[in-house]
């Protein structure tokens, strides 16, 4: 059965016929930097506190995330993965009318909304760069209720974009927003004001960022927005877009973090949330208790000191992803997408389940493949930024397989 995510190094083992280690994962958008030896050495020293339980308000975690955003601690909510707390903003959205779903969209958005009965509006992208221009040509069977936006002619990233509650233009994260939703027979009772907008930025997976001014008009215009921020770790702070800053002003916000990818600890299952507390007491009078194990707890607290990870991080990106860009353009039927963060998404001439294959079975090369993203389909891949050295040997697999 083909993967819903990427990092299925199981599956992969299975097809390229060696042990799971022998793939070299190009699949899971994790920092190949890490992990840094500050968490390594915490989860060490805490596993003499394994026959305890977990601080079950986990204040200490929360204190040091509080430090990093400048925020009270009961505005910020650990769980297991961002993915954990994903489904308890689903609840939140499932209330609403509806929720305008930016795609192609991370496949865990339909199972939050479908958790719940969520309906769901999509808002689909114009791919920048891409040379194909067609959007919504597939559809999704996922149980979420759903129903595909008016098509405009603003590009996602323009001057542009959806029109608010009042008629005026007032962002372009949005260039397809439906002003008449036929999701139900009285859509005029429709609008922004009972709706919820859920989105990612940088946005998975095209890589795209939008300014946070671009998002701004929205917390005035949805009853909720909820930004899924997992990979905005990876801009340093000087360019990066987050809307951390502007939560305790907006009630109406939440914002999803990862401490997995940038710090290299998928493993460990951690992310968090940000937002009002009344929401967050909410999400945790139902959640299961105890949702992030001690281990966890210990290697977050040590990597949000390590400045000097995040440092060589932010310096080693940039340049290593311009690179690995410029030589998938070079390849014959490739064109790659410029991207904000760590990954790239790549319009592929030759079906890229086919070239994920051969990948696999010629080279143990795993690539993420688009077909979870109806949008995408068979014409895109995905692959993670990695050392030089392994992009080059993606680079060479790729000539090989393509020439």
């Amino acid at each position: 059965m083909q993967p819903v995510h990427g990092g299925n190094l199981a599956w992969a083992a299975a097809i390229a016929g060696c042990e799971s280690d022998a793939i070299l994962d190009f699949s899971a958008s994790i920092n190949p930097l890490g992990p840094p030896q500050s968490a390594i050495a915490a989860i060490h020293s805490a596993i003499s506190q394994l026959s305890s339980y977990p601080d079950p308000n986990y204040s200490e975690l929360r204190t040091a995330l509080a430090q990093v955003h400048q925020l009270p601690p009961e505005w910020i909510l650990p769980g297991n993965g961002s993915a954990d707390l994903l489904t308890w903003a689903g609840w939140d959205l499932s209330e609403l009318a509806a929720t305008y779903l930016v795609t192609p969209a991370f496949g865990d958005y339909w199972r939050a909304l479908k958790a719940f009965g969520a309906k769901a509006i999509e808002c689909p992208l114009e791919l920048e760069g891409a040379g194909s221009r067609e959007q919504g040509a597939g559809s999704r069977e996922q149980g979420a209720e759903k129903d595909k936006g008016d098509k405009g002619e603003k590009r996602a990233g323009g001057s542009e974009g959806a029109e608010g509650a009042e008629g005026e233009n007032s962002s372009s994260v949005l260039p397809h927003f439906p002003h008449h939703s036929p999701l139900t027979p009285h859509s005029s009772l429709l609008t922004p004001s009972n709706s919820g907008l859920l989105l990612n930025n940088p946005h998975n997976p095209t890589g795209q960022m939008w300014h946070k001014e671009e998002i701004l008009p929205y917390l005035e215009q949805f009853a909720l927005v909820v930004v899924d921020e997992a990979f905005m770790d990876f801009l340093p702070p000087a360019a990066e877009q987050s809307l951390i800053p502007l939560v305790q002003k907006y009630p109406n916000l939440v914002i999803l973090r990862s401490l997995t990818k940038f710090y290299s600890l998928p493993g460990l299952r951690l992310g968090y949330a940000i937002a009002h507390p009344e929401r967050l007491n909410r999400w945790l009078a139902r959640r299961d208790p105890w949702a992030v194990n001690t281990l966890a707890v210990a290697a977050a607290i040590a990597v949000l000191k390590d400045s000097q990870f995040q440092q060589q991080t932010w310096a080693w990106l940039p340049p290593t992803r311009a690179r690995l860009e410029q030589e998938l353009s070079q390849i014959p039927g490739l064109q790659p997408l410029p991207g904000a963060a760590n990954f790239l998404l790549v319009e592929s001439e030759r079906p890229s389940s086919k070239l994920q294959q051969q990948l696999l079975k010629h080279e143990r090369i795993l690539i993420r493949d688009c077909l979870s993203f109806p949008e995408l389909g068979d014409r895109y891949f995905r692959v993670a930024v990695r050392s030089t050295t392994e992009n080059e040997r993606l680079i060479e697999a790729l000539w090989q397989i393509t020439t």
